[in-house]
């Protein structure tokens, strides 16, 4: 066990637009340390993005993150021998992280034919209030609301 909580390391911005989350979303794209290559392909949806929607990419991209984040998710906590799924509301952080995660899922699964053109057209369907990240979102606020009645057992 820790003796204490790690504390989180400050993440430079990227060096594009200068903003912070969208290194953080260039990280979790990554694979095998292979961040040059993630880049390409954040910038390359970016660019796409401007091309289809003759909107700011980041903007776009904001709109995609804010639509995906969840606001309750379902815990699962073991009470007298049961365990009870426990809606709980989620963290600032954590929303984005689950909101950058869903997005990559739901984009890798789509039918496009290179990973910038699947992301672009996810973060585009996002912003738009549409696409499989936005459907998770959907359904895990489902499943809180399903289980409102185990609210109380909350620690």
């Amino acid at each position: 066990m820790r003796r204490r909580r790690a504390e989180k390391r400050p993440i430079d911005p990227d060096p594009r637009y200068g903003d912070t989350m969208v290194a953080k979303f260039i990280n979790v794209i990554m694979r095998d340390g292979k961040k040059s290559i993630a880049r390409r392909i954040v910038y390359e949806a970016f660019e796409i993005i401007q091309q289809r929607t003759k909107q700011d990419p980041l903007e776009v991209f904001r709109k995609a993150i804010s639509n995906v984040a969840p606001v309750v998710e379902v815990r699962s906590r073991r009470i007298g021998g049961a365990n009870y799924q426990i809606p709980m509301e989620v963290r600032e952080d954590r929303r984005i992280a689950l909101a950058m995660r869903w997005i990559k899922q739901y984009a890798r699964e789509r039918r496009d034919k290179s990973m910038a053109l699947k992301l672009a057209a996810e973060l585009i369907a996002a912003a738009n209030g549409e696409g499989g990240a936005v459907r998770k979102r959907d359904e895990v606020h489902r499943m809180a609301e399903a289980n409102r009645a185990f609210a109380h057992y909350r620690w």
